[in-house]
This record gives C-alpha cells, sequence and structure tokens, in this order.
C-alpha cells in the first residue's frame, strides 16, 4: 500500500529514495570512448563533457543483458545500472577492454546514489543540472544528473540532503505511470530493445558496429517485433508474473504493478502484439484494458 503522503511529495514537491544499491562504474583512458562505443547500444562518442545518454549491453543475438546510463566528464565515463547488472558491466569491461589504453574502478560501494523524484527536484539543490535527461552539472553535494522524474544525486556516503524520505513504493509508482520499463521486472535477457520500447532512448541507429547490431537494426528497419512494452489498467490488484489472456489465449505476464493512489491499479507488460491499446484482456480472471504509454491522467 502507497502512503497518500509520498504518493504526495513524489508527484507534487520532492522525496527521496537511496539508490545507493545500483552498480557503479568509473571509467577513464585514452580509448575509453572507442571501447565503449564498441560495446553499448548508444552514441557515446558524441557526447559532450557534461552530458549523458541510456544505453544497452546486448548480446549477439540484440537480446538484453543489462541496460545502463553513461555521463561523460572531462576525462572519465560514468556507467551505473540495476544490481542484478553489475555482472553483465564488470565482464564487459575486463574481458574486451584487455589491451587497451582503458581502465576502469569498481565505485558501488564508494559512491552514493540518491534519487530526488518530484517536480520541486532541482529547487531542493543548490544548483540544478540543465534540462535534458542524463545532462549533469557538480554541486555541492556531488554530481546531480538531470532525469526523468527529478534528479539523481552521485555523493558520499553518508551524505545528508534536505529532502524528505519516501517509501521505494511510491518512488516505483511514479515509474509505472510515466511507462518506464526497469531490468528485472519488465524486461530481461529474452526481451530485445524494440519490444521493451527504448529504441529511441538506447539505441543508435548511426554510429558504427557494436554488439548485437545487425539484428536489432534488422527487427527496426524490417521487421515487427512480436511483443510490445504496454500498460495495463487493471480491475483489481495483479500479482507480478500473472498470466494475461487475450482471445483465450496467453499473450504475456505482468511486469511492475502498483495501486497507484491517482490511477488505480495499473502495470506495465511486454504483451504480445495482437492484443492493442484499447484491448480487453484478462489477468487473474478479471477484465483489464490495454492503453498505450505513458498512461493517461484523469
Amino acid at each position: 500500500m502507497i502512503a497518500t503522503s509520498d504518493y504526495e511529495l513524489v508527484t507534487e514537491s520532492a522525496g527521496l529514495v537511496d539508490r545507493s544499491d545500483r552498480a557503479k562504474f568509473l571509467v577513464r583512458g585514452s580509448e575509453a570512448a572507442d571501447f565503449l562505443q564498441g560495446q553499448v547500444s548508444n552514441d557515446v562518442e558524441a557526447l559532450e563533457p557534461g552530458a549523458g545518454c541510456y544505453a544497452t549491453v546486448l548480446s549477439h543475438k540484440g537480446k538484453l543483458r543489462t541496460d545502463l546510463r553513461v555521463l561523460r566528464g572531462d576525462d572519465w565515463f560514468w556507467l551505473d545500472t540495476e544490481a542484478i547488472g553489475h555482472a553483465v558491466l564488470e565482464h564487459m569491461l575486463r574481458t574486451y577492454s584487455l589491451g587497451r589504453d582503458v581502465q576502469f574502478e569498481d565505485v558501488t560501494e564508494s559512491r552514493a546514489l540518491l534519487s530526488l523524484v518530484g517536480p520541486a527536484a532541482r529547487e531542493r539543490l543548490d544548483t540544478a543540472p540543465p534540462d535534458e535527461e542524463h545532462s549533469f552539472v557538480t554541486g555541492e553535494h556531488g554530481i546531480y544528473v538531470a532525469t526523468l522524474l527529478g534528479v539523481d544525486v552521485i555523493c558520499e556516503p553518508g551524505t545528508a540532503l534536505d529532502v524528505e524520505e519516501v517509501s521505494d513504493e511510491a518512488a516505483e509508482c511514479v515509474r509505472i505511470e510515466a511507462g518506464r520499463p526497469r531490468l528485472g521486472f519488465d524486461m530481461d535477457a529474452e526481451t530485445m530493445p524494440q519490444e521493451a520500447g527504448i529504441n529511441d532512448r538506447a539505441v543508435s541507429f548511426t554510429k558504427g558496429c557494436y554488439v548485437g547490431q545487425e539484428t536489432v537494426a534488422r527487427l527496426h528497419y524490417r521487421g515487427k517485433p512480436n511483443r510490445h512494452l504496454r500498460g495495463l489498467r487493471l480491475s483489481e490488484p495483479a500479482e507480478r508474473g500473472a498470466e494475461i489472456v487475450f482471445a483465450d489465449k496467453p499473450v504475456g505476464r505482468v511486469g511492475s504493478t502498483c495501486v497507484s493512489p491517482g490511477l488505480g491499479p495499473i502495470a506495465l507488460a511486454l504483451v504480445r502484439r495482437e492484443a492493442e491499446p484499447g484491448a480487453t484482456v484478462e489477468v487473474g480472471g478479471a477484465p483489464a484494458e490495454v492503453v498505450a504509454l505513458p498512461f493517461p491522467r484523469g
């Protein structure tokens, strides 16, 4: 159950969520940009210092191994991802940088990551990053990174910010409302970027080669994914993993789900393409409506 007070903070003001468990790496060296360019799906070399991007690490079949955020400083790159993606990033950095002028440091334990979520997040800091997502500035407490829903602060462990803490559930609720998929919840090792609806954010179709590029490009230009990330307006709360049925056939399973104080029971799910927005499906025997993302308010 999401506390109404927490939901109000993340939708009307600002609340703090500690996300220090994310995997975090610093990468340096004269060949760091070229190395990362050949490993991730977005255009790292095009980034200017103070900018960043969302990207993926893919298998040779174009399926998701992990997603990540990349920030570019004057002489460094910052990578962070979900905790479950730690091993993937470490393996990539350790294995494929051999013989190149690339050095990396695992700073998962030595750096904290505090997410300020809500429309007033920028007002709670001594300086604000540019509006563009993943852009960043240096402030009193560390590095301030613009996000879709507020600002992330990369800082020393134990850093205190004058922002009220909120539950993870409240922050997850606004993420679900915004239609942003999460690794391990809405996409996994069997997911292609286009299925998860992240091509526009995570994939460059103009850069050079990277692992998995051929399959991703072929699907983008010539194919039709069998599944799409959709929203579900549920008539009853549902559990993650619950089967979704359309026309008496299974078409997917519930991913992230919550009972939003603003929208009621909702969920994200990878749904087969025949269940288009507007379709009525069954989840746990109860009707639900498939909707395009992000969730419309009201």
